[in-house]
């Protein structure tokens, strides 16, 4: 009897799946649906340039927290994963990653911007805190020798920059490079070195030199993004995560969260 009774239950499953072959996969997919959830995973590539971004989980960044908010009971799950700048933005770009935490526009032209932005970046020069020297628009670049990091933009600096290379030195952006250059400085390897504001003073305090260096001018302030992937076929699953975006964030703004967490982080 029990022979007979799991042949009949074998035929059984079997003519379930040879006869009704949609009505089985539908079933298993609700199967699946409920033991998982209904969710996207997008794929973050990010750098370590705290306080917008930190390998602290405690402390993860104003970015990293603003982030987390948006998406926090949402249809969408995030995975972050940390590289060097240049990298990162390759890595979306060609759309090995989904999204890019957080580029100024001109820093990453070709990929796709929602309305809100993140943050803000001011790139500041830095000198030795004896130095005369102040900037005061291009000009008084003349006699520089300045550190600046790849790919990153300087907003009103670029076209200079671009006309005249030989007034900087050059280097890929990572987690030691205002350290690296805050010892060229030290070193009269340069003259100075220009960095976003709250990342080097973030970075001078922690390695115990802010009595050395002076923050010797500013140039423009340019919103920071969550920056999407242009891939063709990406776009419509983009165009949605951009438009969550910007309306999540509308509502944080209103409920005061964002400001909450950018005061907690003294962002100036």
């Amino acid at each position: 009897m029990l022979l007979r009774f799991l042949i009949h239950k074998v035929w059984h499953i079997h003519s379930l799946t040879v006869c009704h072959p949609i009505r089985y996969l539908l079933f298993s997919t609700l199967i699946c649906f409920q033991c998982t959830g209904h969710s996207q995973t997008i794929k973050i590539a990010a750098i370590d340039w705290c306080p917008q971004i930190c390998l602290d989980k405690q402390r993860p960044g104003y970015v990293i927290e603003i982030v987390n908010q948006v998406f926090k009971n949402s249809p969408y799950q995030i995975t972050i994963d940390y590289y060097p700048w240049s990298r990162a933005i390759k890595y979306v770009t060609e759309g090995s990653y989904d999204a890019l935490l957080s580029p100024a526009k001109k820093e990453a032209p070709d990929l796709t911007y929602p309305e809100q932005a993140v943050g803000h970046q001011k790139m500041c020069f830095f000198t030795k805190a004896q130095s005369s020297w102040h900037y005061r628009g291009p000009n008084s670049l003349d006699d520089q020798y300045v550190g600046v990091a790849a790919d990153t933009s300087i907003e009103e600096l670029n076209q200079y920059i671009k006309e005249h290379p030989q007034h900087f030195q050059f280097q890929p952006y990572h987690e030691r490079y205002v350290k690296q250059n805050a010892g060229k400085v030290l070193k009269n390897r340069i003259d100075s070195f220009i960095f976003t504001l709250n990342t080097t003073n973030y970075t001078l305090a922690q390695l115990n030199l802010t009595a050395k260096f002076k923050n010797a001018g500013c140039v423009s302030v340019a919103p920071i993004y969550i920056a999407l992937t242009p891939i063709a076929e990406k776009q419509d699953a983009m165009q949605a995560i951009a438009s969550f975006w910007d309306k999540r964030y509308a509502e944080l703004q209103s409920q005061g969260v964002i400001n909450k967490v950018i005061t907690k982080y003294r962002i100036e």
